[in-house]
């Protein structure tokens, strides 16, 4: 009997129209062009305009996207996975409402919470509910609207971050394509590094609490950067140690997008020359949730079937981690 495998088969992407750049972000708050590009390699970012819209919004508009690439009924797929940190409501999950929306009507779905891993830890959860054998396509979506949770007068954070949703697809694989190996971490220590202090069950949310600006990141971005360097790099590096790879056995790095000197540091590490690193964090800022499968989006007409590629992220908590997967298939 052969074994089974998750591997990816479709993938899809949406950013919203609207633009801003660091030039429009020079007129809100104490900050310059050159100063952003030189330290996050962020140019622009995209953001979510209109009443009504949340990272459901973001979330749909992927889905549809990835599904139509392979003309995927919505009716087949199995179970739905929202990665976000920006749900649109309290309690009732995200991921249910777009599994309805897009038609997923014989799927179950939840919402996976852990910062800016939350996809990455999202690929490992689809990839064990496919290798059960009991469940056939799992759609896994990252999508974040952070706009919503960003206070634009603070300059250490209104810089980084976007809105954007990706999506991508897990089937059944038995030609040993897909997921092959992943080394997932978390550590507590970062409770406090990188956080929304209001609007949870320690501290809810209150005139207070809004008054003081409580309901907006905050992020002590010496102590995230110091971990972020040293955390991602060190599982990208394990995880081609402990499955024989060298860089030229790698053909992509597929690296969270929080800042170019973070992805700079992990390649380096993997010995990998920038051609093999997917990049656009100059294009769409840190969209969270939604940066892993964005680069797939972006990249996926250079994808060839056997490929290598190892998957990179850190986030908030802290929450970090790295896997490897063997493309499954060639582009269109």
């Amino acid at each position: 009997m052969s074994t089974i495998t998750a591997a990816i088969t479709a993938v899809g992407g949406y950013v919203p129209d609207y633009v801003l750049t660091n030039k429009i972000l020079e007129t809100m708050v104490d900050t310059n062009d050159e100063w952003i590009t030189s330290r996050t390699g962020i140019k622009e970012r995209r953001i979510l305009k209109g009443a009504d819209k949340g990272t459901s919004f973001l979330a749909i508009e992927a889905a549809k996207d990835c599904l139509s690439k392979n003309n995927t009924n919505p009716e087949d797929i199995d179970m739905v996975i929202m990665a976000t940190a920006t749900p649109d409501m309290p309690v009732a999950a995200t991921g249910v409402y777009v599994a309805s929306q897009i038609g997923a009507v014989n799927a179950f779905s939840f919402d996976l919470v852990a910062a800016c891993s939350s996809f990455l830890y999202g690929m490992s959860t689809a990839a064990r509910y496919i290798e059960s054998g009991r469940y056939k396509k799992v759609l896994l979506i990252g999508a974040d609207k952070m706009s919503s949770i960003i206070d634009y007068t603070d300059r250490t954070t209104c810089i980084i971050f976007g809105d954007g949703g990706g999506a991508v697809l897990f089937e059944a694989n038995e030609e040993g394509y897909g997921l092959q190996d992943e080394i997932l971490r978390s550590d507590g220590i970062g409770r406090h590094s990188l956080k929304i202090d209001a609007g949870g069950s320690i501290l809810p949310s209150s005139a207070e609490t809004v008054a003081n600006k409580q309901h907006t990141v905050f992020q002590d971005g010496k102590t995230v950067f110091k971990f972020a360097v040293s955390n991602m790099a060190d599982v990208s590096e394990q995880i081609m140690m402990r499955n024989n790879l060298t860089g030229d056995d790698v053909q992509w790095l597929v690296p969270h997008q929080a800042n170019k000197r973070i992805i700079d540091a992990t390649s380096r590490r993997m010995k990998l020359p920038e051609e093999k690193v997917m990049i656009n964090i100059h294009k769409y800022g840190n969209t969270t949730s939604a940066t892993l499968p964005l680069c797939l989006n972006d990249y996926e007409s250079q994808l060839k079937k056997g490929d290598n590629l190892v998957f990179a992220s850190f986030g908030g908590g802290f929450t970090w981690g790295a896997i490897y997967v063997k493309w499954a298939y060639d582009s269109k």
